[in-house]
């Protein structure tokens, strides 16, 4: 099983999530379960989507980390 980093960013009326490996890669949702389950749909219907046009699909790359900043 392969994993995508996923950046999820809330806006005032919804949530919006994209993955930096999958360029066009995105999804909204009204809440923070709902775009998770979007965004997760989305990566397998853009990878799908990829192997029907031959083309390569990137290893992941992008890396998550959270900053504590005072």
């Amino acid at each position: 099983m392969t994993e995508y980093a996923v950046v999820i960013e809330r806006s005032p009326n919804n949530y919006g999530a994209w993955v930096p490996d999958l360029d066009g890669c995105v999804s909204t949702g009204k809440t923070l379960e709902e775009v998770k389950v979007n965004i997760t749909e989305a990566i397998t219907m853009h990878l799908e989507l990829m192997r029907e046009h031959g083309q390569a699909i990137p290893e992941p790359s992008a890396q998550v980390a959270v900053i504590q900043v005072a």
